[in-house]
């Protein structure tokens, strides 16, 4: 859900008028944070053995792997032409980021996460004080390192100091027992709770106060626009994220029996996320020009998709881009003494 969403965005276009213009937008500023949010559940899994009584060591080469794979993947696949920001740059620096957190203590990270979620925002406006709300800047394997480092941090599309909170919150999540029934409940409702109320917050404080201007300030702490990086925004799609999380788990049984071409393509996500981008800069742009195309080369994209990595999992165990994710054997004495 989380792949269809984020293709959706990427082809666009955005703001289009009317009911169906309103439900294709749906996924923006959400999809993407859905992803966050999984990548920090996966982390948490991933890493379980660390965590438990026999003390497993700690996988700092496969992680440190993973972020630079992603980190210059990212970086180098946003020189491409498909006019849309490469999010796996945030990836790979929160996987160096999270290290140290590994076996940190729930409530360290419920405590990073309240923090990146309030104070992140105030840090992006300070960064950003007097700029023009609109322009970002997405940072390219051709940078300098401190432009680089800038761009993930602060100015990009998907900033790592208001971006932390919903990773942070998945490694919370993937911790606790998944599988518990009362859990996928509670992520429903409350996750719905924070998804309409903080937008019914955001739209009452507007009414009140006046929408935020262009210019980027601190009467922009009242949007929950998508990607406006403010505090209600975050709430509001992390809530919708939980919301999704639950209901997946609570469909779990269904799923795994009839829906197994979905998995099927979210095993493959890398592949297909690297995939759609390489489509839309040698095959869609400059268009879509209307909501019509963009509706059809989404459904197009994303059969596609769905196609290829079913075809693929009956055959094979890991995606094509996924297998670059595993850590290099290392050479025994023998081969490196030729």
């Amino acid at each position: 859900m989380a792949i269809i969403g984020m293709i959706a965005v990427n082809v666009g276009p955005r703001g289009a008028d009317g009911i169906l213009g309103t439900l294709y937008d749906l996924p923006l500023g959400r999809a993407s944070l859905l992803f966050m949010l999984l990548a920090g559940v996966g982390t948490s899994i991933m890493t379980r053995s660390v965590r438990a009584p026999s003390g497993a060591s700690m996988p700092w080469r496969t992680l440190l792997w993973r972020a630079a794979l992603l980190l210059v993947g990212g970086l180098a696949l946003q020189l491409a032409g498909h006019e849309a920001s490469v999010i796996l740059p945030l990836y790979g620096l929160l996987f160096i980021a999270c290290l140290p957190l590994l076996k940190a203590p729930g409530w360290l990270l419920a405590a990073l996460s309240g923090a990146s979620l309030v104070l992140g925002p105030l840090v992006w406006l300070a960064a950003r004080r007097e700029s023009d709300a609109f322009q970002v800047t997405e940072p390219t394997l051709l940078d300098p390192p401190a432009e680089i480092l800038g761009g993930i941090l602060f100015t990009g599309s998907y900033p790592l100091v208001v971006w932390a909170a919903p990773f942070l919150i998945g490694m919370l999540l993937g911790r606790i027992d998944l599988r518990n029934p009362a859990l996928h409940r509670r992520l429903v409702l409350w996750g719905a709770v924070a998804a309409v109320g903080a937008y019914l917050l955001s739209q009452l404080l507007i009414l009140v106060l006046g929408a935020p201007g262009r210019i980027v300030g601190l009467d922009r702490l009242v949007s929950a626009t998508a990607h406006s990086q403010m505090p209600l925004w975050l709430v509001s799609s992390s809530g919708a994220a939980l919301f999704v999380l639950g209901l997946c788990l609570m469909g779990e049984r269904f799923a795994s029996r009839h829906l197994s071409v979905l998995a099927a393509t979210g095993r493959l996500s890398l592949t297909v996320y690297v995939g759609h981008l390489l489509a839309l800069a040698v095959i869609v742009r400059p268009g879509p020009g209307s909501l019509a195309e963009g509706i059809l080369v989404t459904a197009v994209l994303c059969t596609a998709a769905v196609v290829f990595s079913w075809l693929w999992t009956r055959r094979f165990q890991t995606g094509p881009l996924e297998i670059l994710l595993r850590l290099p054997p290392r050479k025994t004495t023998s081969e490196r003494n030729g």
